[in-house]
């Protein structure tokens, strides 16, 4: 298949933390090249940091996440900028806006506990604010973006952006949309969780998008494979929860493949020059 790049995961999170000497194992197997974990907030940025220090392979990037945009320290700004200092190669992600959050997630949803759900005025400011540093550095940066196309972008449209451009993760939104994102400089990242019986319109836009633009990631442990094209399994979390191993990237690429109908040898070299020119 060739060397793998993973665009995006979280490798810091807790859920992987009991199985972190078995996932490195398997991450090593499958021939990870590169593999960009995203902090979230200050409460993980010094793990991403301690990752990467511990791992060649790792690419660490830190942002404020639309989700922790509501429970920021005051002093969060500053936290960023040191960490972004002390490595060259850091991007700033994970990013964005979310108005799911706001419209449509349940009010008991486990995953939003505890925090306040920032309005999408505030996730604005601070999304606008950490693009700009981006741009001032031209870091590579990684946006997140539920429902909220249309206000994204009009920020892209109107903010500094860095020169190498930006990568839309997860990408969920239209194939006009993404000519439009495509034009301001955006790279897609494709998740095997697009393999869904219910995600065939993520996979058609995926299938006719510019192939110099093309990224592939796992985003684990979130965003689970569907079970016929999971390669590697972790134990379930309490309550049956699903842990998406992030060795599954080679069936991400696998997929990719076949929804645009090319050899995956080909896709990976593509992926590899796109990874490179991006996060390079």
């Amino acid at each position: 298949m060739g060397r793998l790049f993973d665009a995006h995961n979280h490798l810091q999170d807790p859920w992987l933390a009991p199985h972190r000497e078995r996932v490195f194992a398997d991450l090593a197997s499958i021939g990870i090249e590169a593999a960009v974990v995203n902090g979230t907030g200050e409460r993980d940025w010094e793990d991403v940091a301690a990752l990467a220090r511990a791992h060649h392979w790792v690419v660490p990037s830190y942002g404020l996440h639309p989700w922790n945009v509501g429970n920021a320290a005051p002093g969060w700004r500053d936290a960023l900028c040191r960490h972004l200092e002390a490595d060259p190669r850091a991007g700033v992600g994970e990013i964005g806006l979310d108005r799911w959050i706001l419209e449509r997630a349940k009010p008991d949803d486990p995953r939003l506990a505890g925090l306040r759900r920032a309005s999408i005025d505030e996730q604005r400011e601070a999304f606008r604010w950490q693009l700009e540093l981006a741009a001032a550095e031209n870091r590579p940066v990684t946006i997140h973006c539920l429902e909220a196309w249309g206000p994204l972008l009009d920020c892209l449209k109107s903010a500094r952006r860095p020169a190498r451009g930006f990568l839309l993760h997860a990408y969920g939104g239209s194939a006009e949309l993404a000519r439009d994102f495509a034009a301001l400089g955006s790279y897609f990242s494709f998740n095997g969780y697009f393999l869904g019986a219910r995600q065939a319109a993520k996979r058609a836009v995926f299938a006719g998008l510019p192939v110099d633009r093309l990224l592939v990631e796992t985003d684990a442990p979130a965003m689970p494979l569907p079970p016929e094209w999971r390669t590697y399994s972790l134990p379930e979390l309490d309550g049956g929860g699903v842990i998406n191993h992030p060795a599954n990237l080679g069936a991400a690429y696998a997929g990719l493949a076949e929804t645009r109908g090319v050899p995956v040898e080909s896709l990976a070299a593509d992926v590899e020059r796109n990874f490179l020119r991006f996060f390079s």
